[in-house]
């Protein structure tokens, strides 16, 4: 049984058919790659999981259950937890408090100082700026910050959206580094990428949208080879 399974996915904004009929897996322990041009539907793909958008049909299931009568925030509770695209931080809070937020629906006291500790240490940038206000820090950081918050929630699966928007390549590099890392220490992580080269760099495996549909799908690096997917997203 797969950790995350989408099937036949159908998800509107209004009367706009966004997503039409995607189904997709994401196995324990795996990084999958949704790579696609704006507008293809991998943030739609994302909210919908989350249960910020309700499918009209089809199920998303976590091991076997169905999510979609759940609200957002119970979604979360199910370790569903998702770095959003642009950071979406606590502005006025501190980085420390911006990273407590994340732990808001656990009470294991103890285990919350452990995970701490451990994103600082993946991220001792968050370590020396914990008492700096969230909406002073540089991109780079609130991406830190905002990957940093999901962790505390400790999640069953991660989900990504575009981590490497706006930032400078030394910060791009350190962001899928930590993807990498994180990958290396269980974590399961379905990432959406504008950059296809970074985002199949990384991954098992990928799926291609386009127009609301999956278009292709398979071995990243078979998907990085592919003509086609060179053409449109690899720049030839």
């Amino acid at each position: 049984m797969a950790l995350l399974e989408l099937e036949n996915v159908h998800s509107y904004y209004g009367n706009i058919h966004a997503l039409k009929g995607i189904s997709l897996t994401v196995e324990q322990g795996e990084i999958v790659t949704l790579i696609g041009a704006n507008g293809a539907g991998k943030s739609t793909t994302l909210k919908t999981i989350s249960g910020i958008i309700d499918p009209r049909k089809g199920s998303v299931r976590l091991e076997g259950e169905d999510l979609v009568a759940y609200r957002a925030h119970e979604v979360v509770s199910k370790g569903v937890i998702q770095v959003p695209e642009g950071r979406r931080i606590f502005t006025r809070l501190t980085v420390r408090e911006n990273l407590e937020m994340g732990a808001f629906l656990r009470n294991d006291t103890q285990e919350i100082k452990k995970d701490l500790e451990w994103v600082f240490s993946l991220f001792p940038r968050l370590e020396e700026r914990q008492n700096q206000v969230g909406g002073t820090l540089s991109g780079g950081e609130q991406q830190m910050l905002a990957t940093g918050r999901a962790l505390m929630a400790r999640p069953r699966i991660l989900l990504m959206d575009e981590p490497s928007m706006g930032l400078a390549p030394v910060l791009v590099d350190l962001i899928f580094d930590t993807i990498k890392d994180l990958n290396e220490q269980g974590m399961t992580i379905l990432l959406v990428e504008q950059n296809a080269l970074l985002a199949l760099d990384v991954a098992d495996r990928g799926y291609v949208l386009e127009t609301g549909m999956i278009t292709l799908a398979g071995d990243a690096k078979e998907l990085a080879a592919n003509p086609q997917v060179k053409e449109a997203y690899l720049g030839g």
